[in-house]
């Protein structure tokens, strides 16, 4: 059977909860078969959907013919998107350990290294709503209710799925940059969308400056992007409570007797709490340089190594208010 023409590809199209009080004698549910085997009767099926998009199903199931209530059918919405939400995240944690892999240079970083900060908030945010909102809906059943034991197991797969974030180990890699043709100022809107909500939770606000037509750069993209998300965590390490950060791109001319550009420059300016000199010094020699207590670092030595890796060069501008971290990328073959 086609999946669009199924129960639950009706749920899906449809977007709204459907319910059938016996799965085992309606014509509605098409592994009827299956249903007496496992001794499933009454089912009621929730889409989960995320940025307007059904991704799945919620399905509940009873043992007896029965018909949810509103009730009961308002807290498996909510649980149904929530769960959506936490898949989409782990999607997003999938992706990055995917673009970490390219990131590695035989190194090895205590805890996360680069973007676990970024993952740990896209990831425990989502969990800990889903765990407040199950602790506040009271489900206590009596021993003998099959949900109690349900519930139990809702519960420990939620540890479960915290565990595995705080389980998120050490990386080594051998990746060299690939470098091709890369466009910096779609790198720095990409990091934008992957930021926008967590600047909003600390009151940051984030301005981009981009020069128009900025040429291409022949650069690895993921390991820039992880470059630019690491300076912009970095920045908001520094700014607990608000500010601003300001990203710029534009060309530059360094050498004598060209008229052309020979270089991008691309700036982080943030309003944070600065570094002091000898902060500065040591900012790109260490692999377990961090502004995070626990040593969960954003690998500011990683930072200058893809840098480095790319003909490139970073510096640290001092200033009276925050901090600047300068890149600049050759234009032209190293």
């Amino acid at each position: 059977v086609d999946i669009a023409e199924s129960f639950l590809g009706s749920v899906v199209n449809l977007k709204k909860p459907l319910q059938i009080e016996n799965v085992q004698t309606s014509n509605a549910y098409q592994q009827q078969d299956i249903a007496r085997e496992e001794g499933l009767v009454a089912m009621l099926s929730i889409p989960l959907e995320f940025g307007g998009n059904a991704i799945g199903t919620l399905n509940v199931y009873k043992e007896e013919t029965y018909v949810f209530s509103n009730d009961e059918i308002h807290i498996a919405t909510a649980l149904a998107e929530l769960s959506a939400l936490a898949i989409e995240k782990a999607r997003l944690l999938e992706r990055i350990v995917e673009s970490e892999e390219l990131l590695r240079q035989n190194e090895k970083l205590s805890a996360l290294g680069l973007l676990a900060g970024e993952v740990a908030h896209e990831i425990r945010n989502p969990l800990t709503v889903l765990k407040m909102l199950y602790h506040s809906l009271g489900l206590e059943f009596p021993e003998d209710d099959p949900r109690a034991e349900d519930v139990r197991i809702m519960g420990e797969k939620m540890d479960h799925l915290n565990t595995i974030v705080e389980q998120i180990l050490t990386f080594a890699r051998n990746a060299e940059p690939s470098l091709k043709p890369t466009d910096i100022n779609k790198l720095i809107d990409d990091l934008r969308i992957l930021v926008r909500r967590k600047m909003a939770q600390q009151n940051v606000e984030l301005e981009i400056q981009l020069e128009d037509n900025l040429p291409t750069v022949k650069a690895d993209g993921p390991q820039l992007s992880q470059v630019f998300l690491n300076l912009t965590l970095n920045a908001l390490e520094a700014m607990p409570n608000g500010g601003s950060l300001t990203i710029e791109s534009r060309t530059i001319q360094l050498s004598k007797g060209v008229a052309a550009p020979t270089h991008v420059r691309i700036e982080f300016r943030d309003t944070g709490c600065g570094m002091d000199m000898e902060s500065r010094e040591r900012a790109f020699t260490s692999l377990l340089n961090t502004s995070k207590p626990d040593g969960a670092g954003l690998g500011l030595a990683i930072v200058g190594r893809i840098v480095e890796s790319h003909g490139g060069r970073i510096k640290i501008k001092p200033s009276d208010s925050g901090t600047t971290f300068s890149i600049l990328l050759p234009l032209t073959d190293r």
